[in-house]
This record gives structure tokens, sequence and C-alpha cells, in this order.
């Protein structure tokens, strides 16, 4: 069984919060919820880079605004994956640091955990070839030495 990937979930309106976490959890995710940016920030201050999969956050929110809260988070791990939501339609302008913008209500909850799923796969990047001979030849140079008689 795969691990849960871990979500930090961030809205200040608690009712919408509760219905994310929880159509987050039944598709299998770890969610952290967090009320406000500054509680979100405490969190990914405490985590070490790569144990949070992605911050979701609402766009509109009281002293600090879900575009901040995302730069400030990119600041402390850059391959943070971000989403933001939002309720105002042509606030995708301001979503400038998210990797996705979601308006409410005109996207489904399906369309949501499809775009968080594949966000949360692009953070764990290619699969790592196998090391090659060449590249074991360059870490352990063989040297001929010439002996003179």
């Amino acid at each position: 069984m795969r691990p849960k990937k871990t979500i930090l979930c961030v809205d200040h309106n608690e009712q919408a919060l509760s219905v994310r976490t929880f159509l987050l959890e039944t598709r299998g995710y770890r969610v952290i919820a967090a009320n406000t940016s500054r509680e979100a920030l405490e969190v990914i201050e405490r985590s070490l880079p790569g144990t949070i999969d992605l911050i979701l956050c609402d766009l509109i929110m009281p002293l600090m605004d879900g575009n901040e809260l995302v730069r400030r988070a990119k600041q402390l791990h850059p391959s943070l994956p971000a989403m933001i939501v939002s309720g105002t339609v042509n606030a995708f302008d301001r979503a400038v640091h998210a990797d996705v913008f979601l308006p409410k209500g005109a996207s489904s909850p399906a369309e949501m955990i499809e775009r968080i799923r594949v966000l949360v796969a692009r953070k764990r990047g290619p699969k790592k070839a196998a090391p090659t001979a060449l590249s074991h030849a360059r870490e352990f140079p063989t040297y001929a030495h010439a002996t003179a008689s």
C-alpha cells in the first residue's frame, strides 16, 4: 500500500474547509487543515521539505491572501505544488504564484481531485534512471601507471 499524500488545506471559512477536508480524506489523502494563512505558514516552517505534498488554499483570506501564502510557502519549500481556489472567477490573475487556479463553483469536486492527483504526481518527478557503467567509471576512475624498467 502506498503511503498517503499530505495536503495542507487552508481556508478561513470553516464550512468550506470542512467540506474540502472531507472530500480529500475520502479520496485517501491525509489532510492538515488550517483556518488562517499564518497557521499554515507555521505548519510549513515546522515541516521538512517533501513531507507536505500540496498546499490547497482559498485566494481571498483576511490578513494574508492565498497568493501571498503560496509565495511565502514556495520560499520555504520551492518544490511544493500549490493550488488556489476562489469564488471570484476573475481572480485568476491574482493567483500568480500557484501552479493551478480553480474558480469555486465553476469546477466540480471531481475536477479538483483530478487536478490534485496530477499535481501530486508531478511533485514526485520522473523516475531516476539506473546508473550506467559510464557513470560508475566517472565515480571510480582507473589510472594506468607506467613503470620504468
